[in-house]
């Protein structure tokens, strides 16, 4: 599969499930309330921060996925170490389940703020959580497999389907069963016990059968350790880094006001599903470059991923911190909600921009299996900026924090970039600087601008909507003409498809 489909599956599935996303949060906050919704919000840390315990398996197993379609595993060997994994998987997911219902107690009583809901409706909700995150640590292990054997587009058909299951059957659930949040967690429990199997058997059908039984094999898994280990480190560090504001304000603030925080951050966050599917896709071809000893295809693909990341996920963050108050009276429709959440949405969108040009450096860091530097970057990071959570939040609250992030982002745009270009490709820096992301930045920034300054005042919601997607439009095309390895494919196909309109009409 080429690089190219992998692209358009990858977003393709991420901008559907971005928009069920989006689209069944408001719903979800009118059936459960907003402090249920806070709850919600609980989940998804809980979520990010076992994902530590896969010890970095998951990423590991899928380079190894990536290396056997380049030749470098046969067909028995990749069995054993899928199977060693699974078997890590279950004894994981098995720890996780009996921790969060040990804790549930103490957690619903001691740590969050509830005010309305009861202690048993989150006691119960928290168990859920913590048998629905072990179950998706499972899941992960099969996804992770399928995008390493190049099968993305199998993968956004899967991830497409699940997420309809999980969004539509949760609505259906709430409108029609119980209202409560114990039953929304039921459901995606129900789901996820489905796609297990069903993510099993597609990995098992990708791969050539063998003559013995796949087995737990220590050497498959001590031989992948380095490179897990290193990347168990480094989520470590980064949980600590982006999940401590998220976890302080759970503690610190009533759990009405930290779903406010959420809702903004649901926004924010989701500008990674635009440029995280680049990632994914170059990465297995990273590899394989680095494999091949390739160093002029390596040099094009980085800066063509780069290029592209900053054109669609740099254009529609920015269009997010000039349009914040735009898009969230849009989305829920909620006036005083909107103006709670603006202004921490604009910051914490800022950061997620900082953030997301970091995202192909990364991957060509694992690509080389090069994790120290991240790990030394985090440790830093987490030495300076944790304490300064503890300092910030409980004076300037939420819009605190998001700065704190914005902080973050910025030290690893500035140092880490500079120290990962001394090692890896070294005499690429500058160009990424320039041209892979101010050019398009500034571009994207000046057009939203404008666009944003000819928007008439106290226009209807239509009237803005259309504004927005035209300013949307114009600034991914203002980004996409300063980006050279964008540009030039994007006129290409756009003259490939004239040429076949063109023939079409001529046939006729």
């Amino acid at each position: 599969m080429s690089v190219k489909a992998n692209v358009v599956a990858n977003y393709f599935s991420q901008a559907y499930m971005a928009v069920m996303g989006f689209v069944f949060v408001p719903v979800f906050i009118k059936y459960l309330g907003i402090e249920a919704f806070g709850l919600i919000a609980v989940f998804t840390i809980l979520q990010s921060c076992l994902a530590l315990l896969d010890m970095g398996m998951k990423p590991a197993l899928g380079r190894e996925m990536a290396k056997f379609t380049a030749g470098a595993h046969d067909a028995q060997s990749i069995r054993d170490l899928l199977r060693s994994v699974e078997i890590a998987a279950a004894a994981m997911a098995t720890i996780i389940s009996l921790g969060t219902l040990w804790s549930a107690s103490w957690v619903a009583s001691r740590w969050l703020n509830v005010e309305n809901l009861s202690l048993s409706a989150v006691r119960h909700a928290l168990v859920g959580m913590g048998v629905l995150c072990a179950l998706r640590f499972v899941e992960n292990i099969y996804s992770g497999s399928i995008a390493g054997l190049q099968r993305q587009v199998l993968q956004g058909v899967l991830s497409s389907s699940l997420v309809t299951a999980r969004a539509l059957g949760a609505i259906a659930v709430l409108a029609w069963v119980s209202p409560t949040v114990e039953a929304f967690f039921i459901w995606q429990v129900l789901i996820s016990i489905i796609t297990i199997p069903i993510l099993a058997s597609v990995v098992y059908g990708e791969l050539p059968t063998c003559p013995r039984p796949a087995r737990f094999a220590w050497d498959s898994v001590t031989a992948i350790w380095r490179f897990a280990g290193g990347v168990m480190a480094i989520t470590l560090l980064s949980l600590l880094l982006t999940q401590s504001d998220k976890i302080l304000l759970s503690r610190l603030l009533q759990l009405k006001v930290f779903a406010i925080y959420a809702v903004a951050g649901v926004l924010s966050s989701a500008l990674y599903m635009l440029s995280t599917p680049i990632g994914a896709a170059f990465y297995p071809s990273f590899t394989q470059l680095i494999a091949l000893r390739d160093v002029a295809a390596l040099r094009l693909a980085y800066h063509q991923a780069a290029q592209l990341s900053a054109v669609v996920m740099g254009s529609a963050a920015i269009v997010l911190i000039i349009f914040a108050d735009t898009v969230l009276q849009a989305w829920t429709g909620d006036p005083a909600l909107t103006q709670d959440a603006a202004p921490i949405l604009r910051v914490l969108a800022f950061g997620t921009l900082l953030g997301g040009f970091i995202g192909v450096p990364y991957q060509m860091q694992l690509a080389h299996g090069w994790t120290k530097l991240t790990i030394k970057m985090n440790f830093v990071a987490v030495v300076l900026l944790v304490p300064m959570l503890f300092l910030v939040v409980p004076r300037y609250g939420g819009i605190g924090a998001a700065w704190v992030w914005v902080a973050l982002n910025a030290g690893y745009l500035l140092f880490g970039i500079h120290f990962m270009h001394l090692q890896v490709l070294p005499s690429e820096k500058w160009r990424w600087y320039g041209r892979d992301v101010i050019a398009p930045a500034s571009a994207a920034a000046a057009t939203a601008l404008a666009c944003r300054y000819c928007m008439p005042n106290r226009a209807s919601t239509l009237i803005e909507l259309l504004v927005l997607a035209f300013t949307s439009a114009c600034a991914v095309i203002a980004a996409a003409l300063v980006s050279p390895l964008v540009r030039a494919p994007l006129a290409e196909h756009i003259l490939a498809g004239v040429k076949r309109v063109r023939s079409r009409k001529y046939t006729q």
